[in-house]
């Protein structure tokens, strides 16, 4: 699986672009993109031939939804979440979108349960359903590559937020210790937010886990 990492925005958010080279069959997760960033990832797309199966949302806030519609628009991906996030997807007092210039509603084209097997070329992703930073936020977990897309729920030596609407940190740390502490330690963990860490690093030193 190969994996680039588009961050040029202003919050500083991930947006992965991860395909499978053999089939050309691609996706993206989150689509928190600035111009920029959209500039880069059809850039990409185009100078490898990719198609782009799917947007998968790892949660609803804006900063992860803000360019969901335009990127479907510019690559004719579906968008996926988890089924708990409607609400604050279609909110944009939840979302957080009302705090900027542009208010933002996304509607999915289709949504996951926990445990969902979501296939793009050669690869699987498991959705993990771990809700406390927000209801229906997931991480998706491909078990041969060992990588772990983990949006804001879990950091290098921190994790996600529980004070914004809909929140429930206890909520947050039980999913993390119990589905994601789990998984092999050499597991890189793609975050929403900052750099890679692995399972194993988590384990050992983050504070709240």
């Amino acid at each position: 699986m190969t994996i680039k990492t588009f961050n040029k925005n202003n919050m500083g958010q991930n947006n992965y672009l991860c395909w499978c080279e053999k089939s050309g069959e691609g996706i993206l997760i989150d689509a928190g993109c600035s111009t920029a960033d959209k500039k880069a990832i059809i850039s990409t797309v185009n100078e490898n031939n990719i198609t782009v199966k799917a947007i998968l949302l790892t949660h609803g806030h804006y900063d992860h939804i803000t360019a969901a519609d335009s990127m479907k628009s510019l690559t004719g991906a579906e968008v996926y979440s988890h089924v708990s996030e409607k609400q604050i997807l279609a909110d944009p007092n939840l979302n957080l979108s009302c705090r900027t210039a542009t208010e933002v509603i996304i509607v999915p084209d289709k949504f996951f349960n926990d445990s969902d097997i979501f296939k793009f070329g050669e690869y699987t992703l498991k959705v993990i359903h771990t809700p406390g930073h927000t209801p229906g936020g997931v991480c998706y977990y491909n078990a041969e590559s060992k990588v772990l897309f983990a949006g804001d729920t879990l950091f290098k030596g921190s994790v996600g937020r529980a004070d914004l609407p809909m929140g429930d940190f206890a909520k947050l740390t039980r999913n993390i210790t119990a589905k994601l502490l789990s998984l092999p330690e050499e597991t890189i963990v793609y975050a929403g937010h900052g750099e890679n860490t692995t399972i194993g690093r988590e384990k050992k030193f983050n504070p709240y886990v």
